[in-house]
């Protein structure tokens, strides 16, 4: 008998972390295990396309501090009715909740998914009080699983996990969806206005983590090209005031629900943030086969090669940065196009979905042991 699976994350909105948490719902779902996913918080994009797929999803409310004991009092409810056999939590707060939860009903398994370098907070960079939380109660979690090399050395380095519970298993992504398409990098084009003028994409949550000041300011020095910019949150207003500053030809898009079209509207894909896990986004653009400039964050390395399958710069370095995306503006079209089909290649191998998901399957069945 397949075992019943709580995908339990902190929420459901648009996000890399609960990206992965739909898409691993989706795939398991689709391989005729039970599963279920249940958000911390109420709403979200992703809450809303799971439920409309047919996929179990339950919200616990938990969005203020009063609603916390109600919220916890739903879940032990929850899981000692329906008696999942893996509690697989997302994101610092779930896991920790995953862990507790063990103190207050039967869980034969629970995994805890570290997705950055940093999980801290909006209002703090500083990961003390997390790692200790997570010190405190590893012995709760089966398995620690960081999603790049880098998020596991980090988190070791910290003492907020220990080594023998560590495991790898990386972001995925759906190489079906994100791939070279000549017809729909035309139409997008066409529906955007672009002309023949290079352009450059960055898609992601506006947040002190992905540096929008250095972003900025590496385009501006370009003088010349495009910059849409996808996306949302806390630091749009300041970008939006740098843009303008600098004079620099940035279209602000807001949230798309097209973000593959874009991929193949832009010539170039750039992500300059200085703290990451695995970018998706990242994973999305090598899947697009777009040339791509990046900061040497978290797991991007292992994504990018640099030199042969896009091109890397030190984070915080505007100057870097813009001299990396120059190097990308003087290429042929042919040239752009070979880089951008090497990660690609790399991509479908290591980071297709399909794989990602197997990879889940068979941690699960490690630590059940097999199941028919």
């Amino acid at each position: 008998m397949k075992p019943r699976v709580f995908l339990l994350v902190t929420g459901l909105k648009r996000g890399g972390a609960e990206a992965q948490v739909a898409q691993l719902a989706r795939g398991l779902h689709g391989l005729g295990l039970p599963v279920e996913v249940i958000s911390l918080t109420p709403g979200g994009k992703f809450f809303d396309e799971l439920a409309a797929g047919g996929i179990q999803t339950a919200s616990l409310e938990m969005d203020g501090r009063p609603a916390l004991a109600v919220g916890l009092a739903r879940l032990a409810l929850r899981i000692r009715s329906k008696r999942p056999q893996v509690v697989h939590a997302h994101l610092f707060h779930a896991n920790l909740l995953a862990r507790l939860m063990r103190l207050a009903a039967p869980i034969p398994v629970v995994i805890s998914t570290l997705h950055s370098v940093a999980e801290s907070g909006r209002k703090s960079r500083s990961t003390r009080g997390r790692d200790i939380a997570y010190r405190l109660t590893d012995s709760l979690s089966d398995a620690n699983v960081a999603v790049s090399r880098e998020v596991a050395e980090q988190h070791v380095a910290r003492g907020a996990v220990r080594v023998s519970k560590l495991r790898i298993v990386p972001n995925g992504v759906d190489t079906r969806r994100f791939r070279p398409d000549e017809a729909m990098r035309l139409r997008m084009r066409n529906q955007l206005g672009l002309d023949r003028e290079f352009v450059w994409l960055w898609a992601g949550r506006m947040i002190w983590k992905k540096d929008p000041a250095t972003l900025i300011g590496a385009f501006a020095r370009l003088g010349r090209g495009v910059l849409l910019v996808a996306g949302s949150g806390p630091e749009e207003n300041s970008m939006r005031e740098m843009a303008q500053r600098c004079g620099a030809r940035v279209i602000f898009l807001g949230e798309r629900d097209d973000v593959a079209g874009l991929m193949q509207a832009a010539d170039g894909f750039v992500l300059s943030s200085v703290v990451e896990g695995l970018p998706v986004v990242l994973l999305e653009a090598a899947a697009s086969g777009l040339a791509v400039v990046a900061t040497r964050a978290g797991g991007v390395a292992g994504i990018i090669e640099d030199g042969i399958s896009g091109f890397l710069a030190p984070p915080g370095d505007a100057a870097a940065l813009a001299d990396r995306m120059l190097r990308v503006m003087e290429l042929s079209c042919d040239q752009r196009r070979r880089i951008g089909l090497v990660a690609r290649e790399k991509v479908c191998a290591e980071f297709d979905a399909n794989l990602v998901c197997r990879r889940w399957l068979d941690l699960y069945q490690e630590l059940l042991g097999p199941w028919t």
